[in-house]
C-alpha cells in the first residue's frame, strides 16, 4: 500500500553524497515526507531555514540530511580539535535529545561521522569522558551542554552547523536564556548554516530566528491537516465517576494492542494505573520525576510491549517516537491545545492510522472550545451508553478509593437505588464499602437510630502560657520544603 504521507520527492534526486542517500536507503526511505520535501533542498543549497512542522512528519529527519551534507561537503576549520563540535543540536528533553541520537546513528551509519548526547539525569562522567575523546555532532539538552562547556569540556569555535528544535518548547520550559547564552558563544550566523524547526513559528520564536539566523527561509506545514487524514479523532462527554469504567470498556472492547494514556497530573496517573492493573491491564506510569534510567527502561519495555499500556503525563507528548502506538486516549483533555496536537501526534505515524480518544469531564471541558479552535474543525461527539459503563475491580492497595459505578439503567424506579448517609457527595467519609460498591452490614444507614450523644468532659483547667524566648534568639521555625 502507498504512504499517503510520502511525495514524489526521490531522496535519490536530491543530490546528497553517496555515503548519506547509502545511510537513507539501508534505513528504508525512499521519498520525503511534506517537511523534507519543502526545507531540503533549500538546506542543502546552504540557506538558513525556520521550518514549522509537528513530531512525526519527519523533521529530524531533514536536519539531520542537511547536518551530514554540509559536514561531508564542506571541509573542518583550520586548527579544529578533536571535542570542538562541528555540530549542535539543541532539544527541549532529554527524551527527545535521545531520539534524536538514535535517528542520526541509524541515518548516519555510513557517514564516518562521531555522534556524542548530553543530557541531564544520568552518565554524568561517562557523557563527560565521550566528548573529550572527540566529537562531530554534538546533541543534547541545553543545561548539561552548558555545564559542560563552562568545564571547558568543548568549544563552539570550529562549529559549522547549529539545529535548534522545538523552539516553542525550548521557551515554554524556561530555556531561552540558555539558548540565547549558546548562540552568542557560536562562530558570526553568517560562517555557518542555522536550521530551525518548531510545532508553531510564533512571533517570539520568528524573533530568536531572525535575531541569531541568517535570513531564513521559512516553511510552513500545516499539521493539522496532515494528521486529519490518518488519525480518527472522538469525544465522550461523561461525569468523573464514569471515565475509568469507560476507558476500560474501550480498552476491551477494542482489543487495544499498544495506548497512550494521557492524564493532567502525576497523580491522577498513578490512580488510573492502579485501576488498570487491578482490571486485568498491564499498565506503567511515565511523569516528568521518573528518573531517567528507569524512564528509558519502561520506554523500552512499553516499545518492545511488555506492557500494552502506558499512563503518561505531558512529559511524553513530544519528542517520543513510538512505534505502533494505535490508540491514544486523553483521559484528561489537556489545559493547551497545542498540547492536544501533540498528544494525538503519538498515533498515526510514518502513515499508519490512528485512534484519538478523547474524555471530556466536568473539571476539562472548558478546554474544548480552544482546541477545537485551534486544530479548526469539531471533535465527533460520541454517546456514552450503558454497556460502556461497567462495574471495576477496586485496587487492593495503592489508588485510593474512587467511585466506580453502572449508569443507571432506563425505566429503573427511583427508590431502587441505595439510602446514602449524609457527608461528602452524599456518602458518610467514614462509611466502608465492599469492592461492590455496597456498603458493608455493619456500616450504619441514614434509617437507623443516632446513636447518644457521649457525656460531656469536664472543663480541664487552663494551661499557663509557654515562656517566651530568650531576648535576641529566634524562634525556629518548621523548613520550607521547596
Amino acid at each position: 500500500m502507498k504512504d499517503t504521507h510520502l511525495t514524489q520527492q526521490a531522496f535519490s534526486d536530491l543530490g546528497l553524497p553517496e555515503v548519506v542517500l547509502a545511510g537513507v536507503l539501508k534505513a528504508g526511505f525512499t521519498h520525503c515526507t511534506p517537511i523534507q520535501a519543502a526545507t531540503l533542498p533549500k538546506a542543502l543549497a546552504g540557506h538558513d531555514v525556520a521550518g514549522q512542522a509537528q513530531t512525526g512528519t519527519g523533521k529530524t529527519a531533514a536536519f539531520l540530511l542537511a547536518v551530514f551534507n554540509r559536514l561531508l561537503t564542506q571541509e573542518p576549520r583550520p586548527g579544529r580539535r578533536p571535542n570542538q563540535p562541528r555540530a549542535l543540536i539543541l532539544a527541549p528533553t532529554r527524551e527527545l535529545a535521545i531520539q534524536i541520537h538514535k535517528d542520526a546513528v541509524l541515518l548516519g551509519q555510513e557517514c564516518g561521522l562521531s555522534f556524542k548526547l548530553a543530557y541531564g539525569g544520568t552518565g554524568y562522567d561517562s557523557q563527560r569522558k565521550d566528548i573529550e575523546e572527540g566529537v562531530d555532532v554534538l546533541m543534547g539538552t541545553p543545561g548539561r551542554l552548558i555545564d559542560y562547556f563552562k568545564q571547558h569540556v568543548f568549544d563552539l569555535q570550529a562549529l559549522q552547523v547549529m539545529v535548534l528544535d522545538e523552539a516553542d518548547r525550548m521557551f515554554d520550559l524556561g530555556f531561552i536564556k540558555d539558548i540565547r547564552y549558546l548562540l552568542h558563544r557560536m562562530p558570526p550566523v553568517t560562517e555557518r548554516l542555522n536550521l530551525l524547526f518548531s510545532a508553531t513559528l510564533s512571533y517570539r520564536v520568528m524573533e530568536l530566528a531572525y535575531e541569531h539566523m541568517n535570513n531564513p527561509e521559512l516553511v510552513r506545514i500545516e499539521a493539522e491537516k496532515m494528521t486529519a487524514e490518518r488519525v480518527r479523532e472522538r469525544l465522550y462527554h461523561l461525569g468523573q465517576d464514569e471515565k475509568l469504567p469507560v476507558l476500560v470498556s474501550l480498552l476491551r472492547r477494542e482489543q487495544v494492542a499498544r495506548a497512550l494514556v494521557f492524564t493532567n497530573t502525576k497523580h491522577v496517573a498513578e490512580r488510573v494505573q492502579g485501576w488498570l492493573a487491578a482490571n486485568d491491564f498491564g499498565a506503567a506510569v511515565l511523569s516528568g520525576d521518573v528518573p531517567q534510567q528507569k524512564r528509558q527502561s519502561l520506554l523500552a519495555d512499553f516499545q518492545e510491549g511488555r506492557f500494552p499500556v502506558l499512563v503518561a503525563t505531558d512529559v511524553a507528548a513530544r519528542g517520543l517516537h513510538i512505534p505502533d502506538v494505535s490508540h491514544v486516549f486523553n483521559y484528561d483533555l489537556p489545559q493547551d491545545a497545542e498540547d492536544y496536537v501533540h498528544r494525538i501526534g503519538r498515533t498515526a505515524r510514518a502513515g499508519a492510522a490512528g485512534e484519538a480518544v478523547s474524555l471530556a469531564c466536568d473539571e476539562y471541558a472548558f478546554s474544548l472550545l480552544e482546541i477545537e479552535a485551534y486544530i479548526g474543525h469539531k471533535i465527533p461527539v460520541m454517546q456514552v451508553t450503558d454497556d460502556l459503563v461497567i462495574p471495576l475491580n477496586r485496587p487492593v492497595r495503592g489508588a485510593p478509593p474512587e467511585r466506580v459505578a453502572r449508569r443507571p439503567r432506563p425505566g429503573a424506579r427511583d427508590g431502587t437505588s441505595r439510602p446514602r448517609a449524609q457527608g461528602h457527595h452524599g456518602q458518610g467519609h467514614n462509611a466502608q464499602r465492599s469492592p461492590s460498591g455496597r456498603p458493608h452490614e455493619a456500616a450504619r444507614t441514614t434509617h437507623e437510630a443516632p446513636a447518644s450523644p457521649p457525656p460531656a468532659k469536664p472543663a480541664a483547667s487552663p494551661r499557663p502560657a509557654p515562656p517566651a524566648p530568650p531576648r535576641g534568639r529566634k524562634t525556629p521555625e518548621k523548613p520550607v520544603l521547596g
